[in-house]
């Protein structure tokens, strides 16, 4: 039975069609036993209409309803009587004012046809109620108006409580969006607390390290076992510093491969040759330059000179046009590092690519200030006079407080 009900449920329309032909065998044996003359022919043509109301009253109800009003008119005009196949019309009825996608002017009409239909229909054929007072023709008229009247009705309430439950469902719905939205306003809200304790906890045990490694230089000759102690002191609150910042930093992290267990160094300013070699095998013809003598840099720095580089050219291989070139120039100071990316692409177009405007990114030069100012240095980017883009950043090679 439960088989049963999900096979007519998947499939509406073939049990409207198997009802149509049910309505069609029984009404057409009545045209040939009750119809006579050259109405049979046109009670026939009839009886086929109103069995297509049937069986495709879900697919078009508004062609369907208009079919079956020209068919009720057609049969006022020609005096056919009342025949089974008129069961189409409570059917249509209903299924007007049950389907929510039906505009409500065919509603109304179908209520207009379920209210006047049977009284048209009892004057168009009066001669069948000579018989009958005036009072019991009233009240057959009547009789044959309500069952119109409470299909119209059932399908309406039918229509109503069907929005009703697609309102409900669409509140539902929003519902779990807030609460979805409401649980990634806490997991960020929680990621910035977690961030905020990293920060705390290598503070602490930095700022411990650095007073034990003073203590031991200071008593390194007069008390060795003293500096041997300091030495495991910051052995220790540095393992320690390690497992918390891997332990929340794993909290952190979102979408990113799993931890396989190994240390991968950061990138730094002696990769940037392999950068260039990988650049260059994509298709962009880049010249690399270094000037001053290279020396050993902090790794915040090095790491923020590799992604400025690595985020500037592919940006000029992104938007730079074709035939585009680009010049790399990393020039170490006595105080600052200075990296200056140039290409001779699209300028004024490429800015709006970089700003979010054309693909609606934007992140590029976002990205690219954010590391700057982490390290405390500066960063200017645009489209260069003579044509291209233009990346130019400033990185001192002293803390900054």
């Amino acid at each position: 039975m439960q088989r049963l009900y999900d096979f007519l449920r998947r499939h509406p329309t073939g049990v409207d069609t198997f009802w149509a032909v049910l309505l069609l065998g029984f009404s057409s044996l009545w045209v040939a036993v009750d119809v006579s003359g050259s109405k049979k022919i046109i009670a026939a043509i009839f009886t086929v209409g109103l069995c297509l109301v049937i069986a495709l009253r879900r697919k078009a109800p508004v062609k369907m309803l208009l079919l079956t009003a020209a068919i009720g008119v057609g049969q006022l005009l020609c005096g056919i009587e009342t025949m089974p196949a008129d069961f189409a019309m409570f059917v249509i009825a209903y299924t007007v004012a049950s389907a929510p996608t039906v505009p409500r002017w065919a509603s109304r009409c179908a209520l207009a046809g379920a209210l006047f239909g049977p009284a048209l229909s009892a004057v168009r054929f009066r001669s069948a109620f000579n018989e009958r007072s005036a009072g019991e023709s009233l009240f057959a008229t009547v009789l044959l108006t309500v069952p119109f009247v409470l299909a119209w009705v059932l399908g309406d309430s039918m229509r109503t409580r069907r929005a009703y439950w697609a309102q409900l469902e669409e509140r539902a719905a929003r519902l779990e969006k807030e609460r979805e939205a409401q649980s990634r306003i806490a997991v960020a809200a929680e990621r910035a607390r977690i961030a905020r304790e990293l920060h705390d906890v290598v503070a602490h045990n930095v700022s411990v390290m650095v007073v034990q490694a003073d203590g031991a230089a200071y008593v390194l000759d007069a008390a060795p076992e003293q500096t041997r102690q300091a030495l495991e002191t910051i052995s220790g609150t540095g393992r320690q510093a390690l497992a918390e910042m891997r332990r929340l930093l794993g909290v952190l992290r979102t979408g990113e491969q799993p931890e396989s267990g190994e240390y991968v160094p950061q990138p730094g300013v002696e990769q940037l040759s392999d950068l260039m070699e990988q650049v260059r095998g994509a298709g962009l013809q880049v010249d690399f330059q270094v000037e001053g003598e290279p020396r050993e840099l902090p790794s915040s720095v090095e790491l923020t000179a590799y992604r400025i580089v690595q985020e500037a050219l592919t940006n000029t291989r992104k938007h730079g046009g074709p035939d585009v070139g680009a010049t790399v120039r990393l020039a170490y100071k006595e105080d600052d590092l200075d990296l200056l990316v140039e290409d001779n692409g699209r300028g004024a177009q490429r800015e709006l690519y970089e700003e979010g405007g054309a693909d609606g990114l934007g992140h590029g030069l976002i990205g690219m200030r954010e590391r700057v100012g982490m390290v405390g240095g500066t960063l200017a980017a645009g489209p260069r006079p003579g044509g291209g883009f233009r990346v130019s950043a400033v990185l001192p090679l002293k803390p900054v407080r």
